[in-house]
């Protein structure tokens, strides 16, 4: 990915998902020390920035994209970034945001604001992004170079993924996840 004498420029983001992604990347435990020397985390859930930085090396998605929001945060990270990481089954799949694609908006609304809800019984606007039809996986709004399934991802697999990625090589994520473990 880049020479080791240069930190490779990491953006993370959680989109439409559980964090449990998130989760497993930071039950790597004290192997971050390991990828620490090569990696500058620039922005993410772990960092307080609210603007995506320039020049980004590697960007690692969580979750499906599911709203307008998260259409625009990953069309503005694959721009600005040199590989993308489609991580765990959410991003790689769409998965569980994606079971509302049959049911369709205006009865999931119906359920999840009026059916299911005690008080308040109003579908919100004010502040939160339009959903788009379909929550999609994320190379089905952007180009992504690697996948990462599972659900969580194992932290090994997560791990060795960025260790590869570091040492100037692209890895095989398949060799150590499978789908939905």
């Amino acid at each position: 990915m880049s020479d080791t004498a240069t930190k490779i420029k990491v953006a993370t983001i959680w989109i439409d998902g559980c964090s449990g992604c998130h989760m497993s990347f930071l039950d790597i435990d004290e192997r971050i020390l390991e990828l620490a020397p090569h990696i500058d985390m620039v922005y993410g859930p772990l960092v307080d920035l609210k603007e995506i930085p320039e020049g980004l090396d590697l960007v690692i998605v969580e979750g499906a994209v599911a709203n307008e929001a998260d259409l625009h945060h990953v069309l503005e990270l694959r721009k600005k970034s040199k590989f993308m990481i489609a991580l765990g089954d959410c991003a790689v799949s769409g998965n569980v945001p994606s079971m509302r694609n049959p049911i369709g908006q205006k009865d999931c609304f119906e359920r999840a604001y009026f059916e299911n809800a005690d008080t308040g019984q109003q579908i919100p606007t004010n502040g939160v992004p339009a959903l788009l039809k379909n929550a999609i996986p994320v190379h089905q709004a952007v180009k992504v170079d690697l996948f990462i399934q599972g659900c969580p991802p194992p932290a090994d697999a997560i791990f060795f993924v960025l260790s590869e990625l570091v040492a100037g090589r692209v890895p095989d994520p398949t060799k150590v996840t499978r789908f939905g473990a």
